[in-house]
């Protein structure tokens, strides 16, 4: 299922947060936005998963518009992991990760065994019965992505999603969200996992693309030092051949 969107601004209190943004994720490839904080990447992704409506053009799911979709519907087809997916009640890890069944309620017999290859996934299953309020932020991470595969999704919106995890689960995490098979639209901070894991990358700053297009071609030292401030240099991964950045200062140092 193809994201798309075109011309999309939101404009808060006079001032444009994201400015005539437009891109899109081909139906099966993972696509990062990138840009340092502040730039519009959550605003954005707001606009996908509809907790913001634009004030201006539209978000398009296989070329429809996504608010010709009943929320229900759209909620079957996408799902997403949000830097606000606080989980302050006192819910056990499997009653967290079955709430990704509500848009399907009714429709599968098997939403149980869904739960259990969701929490298998990110390799959770010891902690079923453990109330969230008990684990670290980490775990708490992987179970809210749990969550977001128990919905069976064909898009999938992830802000920050490698945030709090460790070095492992943040690999284990994006590799599993590669093998899925589903579009992928992520924010992400650390340009190297992205680098590692997107087939594109779109770059964001002041809430318009600057730039995108396959990793290598877009995460060139003069773009991180243009955007980000920083002095990178860019190496091919001795395994994968993927651009590796090392970084060695500010450019105002």
């Amino acid at each position: 299922m193809e994201v798309g969107l075109d011309e999309v601004t939101v404009t808060v209190a006079g001032r444009k947060l994201v400015d005539s943004l437009t891109l899109t994720v081909p139906s099966g490839t993972v696509v990062g936005l990138l840009g340092p904080n502040g730039s519009g990447k959550s605003t954005t992704l707001r606009c996908v998963y509809r907790a913001l409506k634009p004030s201006h053009g539209v978000v398009r799911l296989d070329g429809r518009p996504l608010d010709e979709y009943a929320l229900r519907d759209s909620a079957r087809r996408m799902a997403a992991l949000t830097q606000e997916s606080h989980t302050e009640f006192d819910f056990t890890v499997a009653e967290v990760v079955a709430m990704g069944r509500l848009p399907h309620e009714g429709s599968h017999d098997d939403d149980r065994d869904i739960c259990a290859e969701a929490l298998r996934q990110v390799g959770l299953s010891a902690l079923a019965a453990r109330s969230v309020l008990t684990l670290s932020g980490g775990e708490r991470q992987r179970v809210l992505l749990a969550r977001a595969l128990a919905q069976r999704p064909r898009v999938l919106v992830l802000d920050e999603p490698t945030n709090h995890l460790d070095i492992r689960h943040q690999l284990d995490a994006l590799a599993l969200v590669r093998k899925l098979g589903v579009t992928v639209l992520a924010a992400l901070h650390d340009l190297n996992l992205a680098a590692a894991y997107c087939d594109e990358v779109y770059v964001v700053d002041g809430g318009r693309v600057v730039a995108g297009g396959p990793p290598d071609l877009v995460l060139t030292p003069a773009l991180v030092a243009s955007v980000f401030g920083v002095i990178a240099h860019v190496v091919p991964h001795p395994v994968t051949g993927s651009p590796q950045l090392l970084f060695e200062g500010t450019t105002d140092a």
